[in-house]
């Protein structure tokens, strides 16, 4: 027996985590699009995500960055958000699993939803100079939901790798947590060199 036909084709865990993470991340695209809108109200409104010269959105929305398709990247995290909500609530339903192709497509989606978050953090970091709280949100549920999917989907096969690149994602699928909170120290250590946050968030 292969290491893919012992897996559960119904993730639930994976499931149950899809709900969550889109249920956070659409609330923090729902706030940054209130906060747009306000911001085409009234260019000098006080936005909920202002905080301090360290943290807040404006400057994120106001920029290039923050529309990159020709509108205000918020809305696509309410297209995406929902669709993640939507899998997971798919993948709980299913009773022999979901398709190759649903797999496939939603990781491809999860690809290019972290290609966009790192961009928005090397912008953020190094253009633009200032975090954005709604926006770390949105990246803090993007990390580990990229980890959680696409390493599910190699150890199950659905990404054919060879049975021995299969065992050792299997054996990674256990340390999502660790290679999150991995992910998130980079991040933190990228934006201290850049921002010196630690000494102006605690100053």
């Amino acid at each position: 027996m292969t290491t893919a036909s012992r897996l559960d084709p119904r993730p639930r865990l994976l499931a149950i985590w899809l709900i969550v993470a889109g249920a956070i991340g659409l609330a923090a695209a729902f706030l940054l699009t209130i906060d747009k809108l306000d911001m085409l109200r009234d260019p000098n409104a006080q936005l909920t995500c202002s905080f301090n010269v360290l943290i807040g959105c404006a400057t994120n929305l106001a920029s290039w960055q923050g529309s990159l398709l020709g509108f205000p990247n918020p809305l696509l995290g309410l297209i995406g958000w929902t669709a993640t909500i939507a899998a997971g609530v798919a993948v709980l339903a299913s009773r022999g699993g979901l398709a190759r192709w649903f797999w496939i497509a939603f990781n491809a989606g999860v690809v290019l939803a972290l290609a966009l978050v790192v961009f928005l953090i090397t912008a953020s970091l190094t253009v633009l100079h200032i975090l954005c709280p709604w926006c770390m949100v949105t990246w803090a549920v993007t990390i580990p939901t990229f980890w959680g999917v696409t390493l599910y989907n190699l150890k199950s096969g659905t990404i054919p790798v060879p049975e021995r690149a299969r065992r050792v994602f299997v054996t990674l699928s256990g340390w999502v947590p660790v290679l999150t909170v991995a992910s998130y120290a980079v991040v933190a250590v990228l934006a201290q060199i850049q921002l010196d946050w630690i000494h102006r968030a605690f100053a």
